[in-house]
Formats: structure tokens, sequence, C-alpha cells
């Protein structure tokens, strides 16, 4: 453009590069993965979230099977080797870095220091308890003996 004779160049309008937007959308994007597992306990919390869950869904699966097949079907879990078995030839194991515990029946269980809840056709259950820690924090995996519904709940660690 001429005015006057001179050339004169365009106004630069303001604004941001390409570049320093994605910085700071990288930067902003840690500061969210940091803050939520922050509030989350951490790899640990989440561990022991994808573990805790892993163990109710094989629990409702047995119960399932069992009204399903009617024929009662056996949960077993052996805290120290921390390891399950669920109906249907189904086993698993917990991360090692995960503290274990059943309370339940001793009648259903199989084996001394193995934890076993029982499933029958009608839906209901010997009950128990599978609870699953981290540092101080805790997730239970409750079986209701009458109905056989389980229910994961947020605990707490208890002293021995």
């Amino acid at each position: 453009m001429s005015v006057s004779g001179r050339v004169v160049a365009p106004a630069r309008t303001a604004g941001f590069t390409l570049l320093e937007t994605l910085l700071v959308m990288t930067l902003m994007a840690a500061a969210a993965i940091l803050a939520a597992m922050v509030f989350t306990g951490g790899m640990d919390g989440m561990r022991l979230r994808a573990e805790s869950k892993e163990i109710a869904a094989q629990l409702r699966y047995t119960r399932a099977r069992a009204i399903a097949t009617g024929q009662p079907q056996l949960f077993r879990i052996d805290p120290r080797a921390h390891a399950w078995e669920a109906a249907g030839d189904r086993r698993g194991e917990i991360d090692g870095s995960l503290g274990v515990r059943f309370t339940g029946v001793r009648e259903a269980q199989a084996r001394a220091g193995e934890g076993a809840i029982l499933f029958f056709p009608d839906g209901g259950s010997t009950g128990g308890r599978v609870t699953l820690s981290a540092g101080t924090a805790a997730w239970s995996a409750d079986v209701a003996w009458l109905t056989g519904e389980t229910r994961l709940l947020r605990d707490e660690v208890r002293a021995p």
C-alpha cells in the first residue's frame, strides 16, 4: 500500500503463535494430571480401585452364574497368595502391593487361611467381605448373606 509515494507495511495484529498456544495447553494438561493423582491417591489409589472393582465384578458374576445354572457356585480368595477363583474357572491375582483381608463364615472355607463365599441358585449367599487396602485407604466388596447382593464400599484401614 502506498501513501504519498511511501510504502507502508500492514499493521500487525496482536495474538499468540501456535507454538505458544501448544505450550500452554501442554502445561495445563500436565497440571490437571498431577492434580487428579493427588486427589485420587495416585497410582496406588487407582490400582486399589481397579482391583476392588474387579473383585466386586467377579462376585456378581459368580452370583449370576448360580442363578442361571441353578447350581451353587463358589468364589474363593486366598489373602496370603493374593489370588482369587470365581465360577466358570475364572482366576486372577491381586497386586502384591495391596493388603487383602477376608471376613466370612468358616463353613464355606475349602482350606485354612482361604476365604470363600458360596452363592445359591435363589441368589442368596453365605455372605462375606473382601477388603483391599493401600496405605490408609481401603475398599470393601461386601456380599449380603440374604440377597447375595454385592456392594463396593469405601472403607478404612483397621488395626489388626
